[in-house]
């Protein structure tokens, strides 16, 4: 079995304006308490199996959401102990209304050692707008109270929301002393199914609009700029962090690695089945080898340690590829066009190993839609 683990809960305060993701607003609080028994009923019926494979301890654990302190986490804390590796990376996504020292302190206790929130913006009007409840101040409070108990925190940002400015402001600069491990940075995807989507649809000329791809990029490449003068780097294309503080879990994602998905919209990863939670129960589908072996090896090149052709070509014959698949007419051709890239200045070469550029992580994903 897996030894990354994945928890999803679907609860929030409110609905932000730009989230289309399985998440319920206004569930009563024993409602969402039942969930998370549910959710540790399911740890310790795992545990029980009698299989070697499926007493192997979790080296991650990762709580999502939504908003997972909106629970009791106790009783999954107390199923989750007996199956923790002794160097386990246990992660925690706060909201920040979330924090509180009584919080905090349970979260310890359960093993959490390290936290993620959800700050999202630096500017009070985009806050308001996105419907987060809180503003910059209240972030920073919040913040500061989460390093007095985790030396592993750090924070997620959106860039390219309606009104936000395209400049650094000295709100920015005031993250230097917020004592960040981490931060992660999306560009803001426009989710049709989204409140900011159907706004934006019947928004009056002139009235409410998207930044241009352009401004976008560049509020991400001046965040990337501020992360690296406070000492995070960027080790995946929407990542950075201090030395040795990189997500060990979205590590484990990315590099190809099988996790456990439990939780309604949690996904998984187990050989070739895929797992999805949609509400109704999980369902599993099954992908073909090849399509496996694609999917773990092609996002290794969002990372900075990038995409080894040699490393694919060891791998591809310990995995069950079929045998009707020309491997090494595939990798031949994944070359071409990584050099392709390399020639547009988009991907620097080292031996058969393929690194994004600066430039080139702004276009990654359509560079892998070639490779696929």
């Amino acid at each position: 079995m897996p030894e990354n683990l994945y928890v999803h809960f679907p609860f929030c305060r409110r609905k932000c304006s730009y989230c289309a993701l399985h998440s319920r607003a206004g569930v009563a609080a024993a409602d969402r308490d039942a969930y998370a028994a549910r959710l540790a009923d399911e740890v310790v019926q795992l545990g029980q199996d009698a299989s070697c494979e499926a007493a192997r301890p979790f080296k991650t654990v990762y709580f999502g959401g939504g908003s997972p302190a909106l629970c009791d986490l106790s009783p999954l804390f107390d199923a989750l102990a007996p199956r923790l590796s002794a160097d386990v990376e246990f992660t925690v996504e706060l909201h920040p209304l979330d924090v509180a020292p009584s919080l905090l302190k349970t979260l310890r206790a359960g093993g959490v050692n390290r936290i993620s929130v959800g700050v999202q913006s630096l500017d009070d009007a985009v806050l308001a707008d996105m419907g987060r409840g809180y503003a910059f101040a209240d972030a920073e409070r919040a913040f500061a109270q989460v390093r007095e108990s985790f030396d592993n925190a750090g924070i997620d940002l959106i860039v390219g929301y309606p009104g936000e400015g395209a400049a650094l402001t000295p709100r920015h600069a005031r993250l230097a002393n917020w004592g960040l491990a981490h931060c992660s940075v999306y560009s803001l995807i426009l989710e049709e199914k989204s409140a900011l989507a159907r706004r934006l649809r019947t928004a009056p000329r002139g009235g409410l609009r998207l930044p241009s791809d352009e401004d976008a990029l560049n509020g991400v490449a001046l965040a990337s700029r501020l992360l690296a003068a406070i000492g995070l780097s960027r080790y995946e294309i929407s990542s950075y962090a201090a030395a040795g503080r990189e997500c060990r879990h979205n590590l484990a994602v990315w590099r190809g690695e099988d996790y456990l998905g439990f939780g309604e919209g949690a996904h998984g990863r187990i050989g070739r089945e895929r797992t999805y939670d949609d509400g109704a129960g999980r369902q599993t589908s099954v992908v073909d080898p090849l399509a496996d072996f694609k999917e773990r090896a092609l996002f290794r090149l969002r990372l900075r340690e990038g995409l080894d052709l040699a490393q694919m070509r060891r791998h591809s014959s310990a995995v069950d590829v079929p045998c009707t698949v020309d491997v090494e007419s595939m990798l031949q051709t994944w070359a071409r066009v990584l050099d392709a890239s390399v020639q547009e200045g988009l991907l620097v070469k080292v031996g058969e190993s393929y690194h994004l550029t600066e430039r080139g992580t702004e276009v990654c994903d359509s560079i892998l839609a070639e490779l696929v």
